[in-house]
């Protein structure tokens, strides 16, 4: 934990996974958290748990691909919870497809949620920040987009892609107070790596893991979020454009 706050936070794809973890992690040490996602009903009830621990949150069933749904989310944010101080882009979609099989709606739908929904979200929060002379921005990429793999170019693209774009958001907000880094997870034991490992994507989780990482495990989602709170805390002021690899220490 990085010290007590009291910000508001918002994070996306918070129904599950990374996203579940690092809302329970802002929460717990005292930031007002909006979580969003697309699953309205596990994000409802994610909130509902958080509520019950005594936290300050809210939930809102978005597509991150939707701008208009995304800007009414967060304005229930601002008139429930405050103005934004922290945004964390936890939202993805990941897909395994040879190269030649990939369809031009496939390809847009990886980029739409993983690199335009990263940008609408940012972009959305931004004004706040700006205003308010603090904030921070923390993007979810992966390991992926610097070491490519296999049948899954859109993804590897898209995620890339939000390394290139928190790079330049960094330089552009600098001057404001607001820094913007990105985590790049590797393998994290989510449930959307889970249905990869069922589906036969990537093989059994844990015997993949323990022959790809040196520390012989996949990674938790409390592990990224400790990080992103980190990102996220006052003692973070001089972090900011980078990539932080969180990957039991994969060769990439």
């Amino acid at each position: 934990m990085t010290g007590t706050t009291d910000r508001v936070a918002v994070v996306t794809g918070a129904a599950s996974g990374m996203g579940l973890a690092i809302a329970r992690h802002l929460a717990a040490r005292g930031d007002r958290v909006g979580l969003l996602d697309l699953q309205g009903d596990a994000v409802r009830k994610a909130a509902d748990e958080l509520r019950g621990s005594g936290a300050h949150v809210i939930a809102a069933e978005v597509d991150v691909t939707d701008r208009a749904a995304i800007d009414a989310a967060l304005d229930k944010v601002r008139a429930e919870l405050g103005p934004i101080a922290i945004m964390v882009t936890s939202a993805g979609l990941d897909a395994f497809e040879r190269f030649t099989d990939i369809s031009a709606e496939s390809w847009e739908r990886i980029l739409a949620v993983n690199l335009t929904g990263t940008f609408h979200c940012l972009q959305a929060a931004v004004a706040d920040m700006r205003e308010s002379g603090w904030g921070r921005m923390v993007t979810i990429s992966s390991s992926s987009a610097q070491s490519g793999a296999p049948r899954m170019a859109h993804y590897v693209a898209s995620k890339a892609g939000v390394i290139g774009l928190t790079r330049a958001l960094a330089l552009d907000l600098a001057p404001r107070g607001i820094t913007v880094n990105t985590i790049t997870p590797g393998m994290i034991d989510t449930p959307m790596l889970r249905g990869a490992s069922r589906g036969g994507a990537i093989g059994q989780l844990e015997k993949v893991a323990k022959q790809a990482i040196p520390i012989g495990r996949p990674g938790t989602p409390e592990e990224i979020a400790e990080t992103c709170g980190f990102l996220c805390s006052d003692g973070a002021a001089f972090i900011t454009g980078q990539v932080i690899g969180v990957n039991g220490g994969m060769v990439l």
